[in-house]
């Protein structure tokens, strides 16, 4: 009989490539984490682990059985939500990782509406960055995640997951007062070529939303000043000290007096972002509403 709790930590291991970062996620010790994948591997009878460099991968074997672990585990969390609903368990605590602007744009408001209808649902927010908050969620250190799109996100056929597309924003171009193109209705990238630009860090998922528009206007964005705080980069356009493409509700509410925003035309640049749980958790009473209340808020938004 294969024990569901060692499956848990055979994914810990595939997604985080080695014993000692699955064992930091797990909050357990490097040697446990071992020995329980050794007694994974007497149950089942087959190696499911072999080394690849300073990391371990799965084996065959090891990959058929993780795609099993997804639906024990996602079958679980389906358990727990229908054993929670029968005791009317909609009260407890749900602990949800999101990025700033997503917090400000629809988790805010969703908790002022869920404090009306559902006052038994405490949430405490994590703040995460956009490619940091399903990693969390993964590792069992949030209940749900607010995320957007970036390159290596789970893909929407993720076993892992359950996700909820909620809404996607343009990105505007930001320039310098008195720029020459300022007074164009519409920025064309490509005539941003030869610009200094200012860009979150790599790994942030709007650093890979500017790289990509760049890409495809034909050049490679020459990153001068990074942040990935949004005032802090329109602070430094409008210091002249480069262009950047910004979220649109980022910009909400920003002293823009020093800068010029602009559409770009042609592609637009675009996040999209999405709410996310473990898969079987998302009709658990503690989060079917709060899920419920983010899409609720995400159809309020401006659509331009």
């Amino acid at each position: 009989m294969i024990d569901p709790r060692r499956l848990r930590i055979l994914r810990a291991v595939a997604d985080h490539r080695t014993v000692t970062a699955a064992a930091a996620a797990l909050y357990l010790t490097p040697s446990a984490v071992s020995q329980q994948l050794a007694a994974l591997e007497q149950e089942t009878g087959h190696a499911l682990l072999t080394r690849s460099g300073r990391g371990v991968r799965l084996t065959a074997a090891g990959e058929i059985l993780l795609v099993h672990a997804h639906e024990v585990l996602a079958q679980l969390e389906r358990a727990e939500a229908e054993l929670a609903a029968y005791a009317g368990g909609a009260a407890g605590e749900v602990t949800v990782a999101a990025f700033a602007t997503g917090i400000a744009e629809v988790l805010a408001p969703a908790i002022a509406r869920l404090a009306g209808e559902h006052p038994g649902i405490r949430l405490r927010v994590r703040d995460a960055e956009g490619d940091q908050s399903l990693p969390l969620l993964l590792d069992g250190e949030a209940d749900l995640a607010l995320a957007v799109e970036y390159r290596g996100a789970p893909g929407a056929d993720d076993g892992r997951l359950s996700v909820l597309p909620l809404y996607a924003e343009p990105f505007d171009a930001v320039l310098p007062s008195g720029h020459p193109l300022a007074d164009l209705p519409e920025v064309p990238l490509a005539d941003l070529c030869d610009a200094d630009w200012v860009g979150q860090y790599p790994g942030n998922p709007c650093h890979d939303v500017t790289l990509l528009a760049c890409e495809l206007a034909g050049f490679q964005p020459r990153f001068v000043h990074s942040s990935d705080d949004f005032r802090a980069v329109t602070a430094l356009v409008g210091a002249g000290a480069g262009v950047a493409l910004v979220p649109r509700s980022a910009l909400r509410g920003m002293d823009l007096k020093e800068v010029q925003v602009r559409p770009v035309s042609g592609a637009t640049p675009t996040r999209r972002v999405f709410a996310a749980t473990r898969r079987g958790a998302e009709s658990h009473p503690l989060i079917a509403p709060i899920l419920a209340a983010l899409a609720r808020e995400a159809g309020r938004l401006p659509t331009h």
